[in-house]
Order: structure tokens, then C-alpha cells, then sequence
């Protein structure tokens, strides 16, 4: 089944705090959606919001012309495989936290690991994928970095094969060169699934279709990087150029 989702009007408030406002955005079925913006822009809130993790205070959230408090919400969030900014592994084996289950598939997990960049970790694991994770229960665990964390979220996300992908600032802590190796091979990666990746390092952008750019809760301009590019008074010209130091465009 193709999801197609449009959000109409949409404002949440905390209190006072106006978190996003006046939101119109939709998401096309494969669609590859980049949004940017500074810290404490409402990109955050904006997926809590698609997700169903909050309700709007204002406007109306469709999927396939159905508002999406009509689904069931277990089954709602089935569609979605999210990596948020405060994932966490398990001190249980490698699959386990691959999978999210007590048991897995041995190729598709190793396949992912390789895919997002874990390969040569994976291959110094005499136990691969029966391998714990931390020491915490376990003398023979392995301790890992932070990048290396990343890598095994993003193939947790890939393993749930849900049709839409949602990645909150997934290559936050890996180093450059291993940054560029997940950003070259993206589309091969998520294949045919809706993804939306949510940065504020604006090289995640250049292969996305379409880019919403966020700014004090708002979207403030959508498009192409290389028509977003053209407009010099717009926000998307300054965050790049504030950038242009470590990325060509």
C-alpha cells in the first residue's frame, strides 16, 4: 500500500511557547524530504507531530485523505522507522539491537551493517552478530563509540523496512569521511521508502528532492538545494553560506 501524507494548517503550542506554526507541508510516496534549520527551529516538533507522538493544537494531519487520528495508532506507527536524536542501544547482542527482537535475520541484519558503514567493526566481532553490546552483563561485551552507535541505529531503522524513514540527525556523531560514505549511498540505502531527514549540517540536503526550511516554528521556504541556492535573501543562502567553510557548493 502507497501512504501519501499532507499536513494542513498546523500550530502547536506548549503553554505559550509557539513550537511550529502555521505548517503546510505533504510528502509524496519515495519522496526524499530534507529539513533544516537552527536548533530550536520546530524540526523536532514537526516529526513528533507526524508521528503522532503529539496531537496539533491547530489544523489537521491526513494520510491518504483520512485524518490520522482515525487509524489505529499502533498500526499508524508501523509505517514509521525513526531514529531520533536520543536513540539507545541495549546491553544485549549486536542482533538483538539490530532487529528489535529476540531473534533475527542473520543475512538482512548483516547486510544493513555493511551497508550503513559497520562492515569493518563488524568483521574484528568473533561472536558477529551474538555479539554483546557494553559490559554491563557481560565480561566479553564490547564497548563501542558513538559512531559506531549511530551506524547500528540506522540499520536498526533500515531492518523495520517500513515504508517511511525518519532520521534525526543520524550522521550527528560520525566523522566526516564516514559522513560522506552514508550520504553518497542514501537513495540505495533506503531504496523505495518515503524518507525524511532532519540536519542542520546542509550537505545532508544536495541529493534530497525537496527541502523545507525551518526558522522560529515556521517553514520559510521550500525547494531544491540548487533553487533554494538562487534566492540570496532567503534563509537557506544564509545557513549554507554560514556552512561554505566546510562544504563547496
Amino acid at each position: 500500500m502507497d501512504y501519501a501524507i499532507e499536513l494542513q494548517g498546523i500550530t502547536k503550542t506548549f503553554g505559550s511557547v509557539v513550537a511550529n506554526n502555521n505548517i503546510n507541508l505533504n510528502l509524496k510516496v519515495g519522496e526524499r524530504l530534507a529539513v533544516v534549520g537552527m536548533n530550536g527551529s520546530g524540526k523536532t516538533t514537526f516529526i513528533k507531530l507526524l508521528c503522532r507522538l503529539y496531537d496539533p493544537t491547530e489544523g489537521e494531519i491526513t494520510m491518504n485523505d483520512f485524518n490520522i487520528r482515525k487509524y489505529d495508532y499502533r498500526q499508524y506507527l508501523d509505517i514509521f522507522s525513526v531514529v531520533f536524536q536520543d536513540y539507545h542501544l541495549l546491553a544485549m547482542p549486536l542482533g538483538n539491537n539490530v532487529a528489535s527482537a529476540a531473534s533475527w535475520d542473520a543475512e538482512k541484519a548483516e547486510r544493513l551493517l555493511e551497508e550503513v558503514g559497520f562492515g569493518e567493526r563488524y568483521a574484528e566481532m568473533a561472536k558477529k552478530l551474538e555479539t554483546p553490546l557494553y559490559k554491563n552483563f557481560d565480561e566479553d561485551g564490547v564497548n563501542i563509540s558513538g559512531g559506531e552507535a549511530q551506524k547500528i541505529a540506522l540499520a536498526r531503522a533500515l531492518y523495520k523496512d517500513a515504508p517511511f524513514i525518519i532520521l534525526d540527525e543520524p550522521t550527528a556523531a560520525l566523522d566526516p569521511i564516514a559522513e560522506a560514505e552514508i550520504y553518497a549511498r542514501f537513495d540505495e540505502i533506503v531504496g523505495d521508502k518515503t524518507a525524511i531527514y532532519i540536519s542542520h549540517r546542509l550537505s545532508s540536503c544536495r541529493f534530497c528532492d525537496k527541502i523545507a526550511v525551518f526558522h522560529e516554528g515556521e517553514i520559510v521556504q521550500v525547494g531544491t538545494h540548487e533553487e533554494l541556492l538562487q534566492d540570496e535573501n532567503g534563509k537557506y543562502y544564509e545557513l549554507w553560506n554560514a556552512q561554505a567553510q566546510y562544504y563547496t557548493a
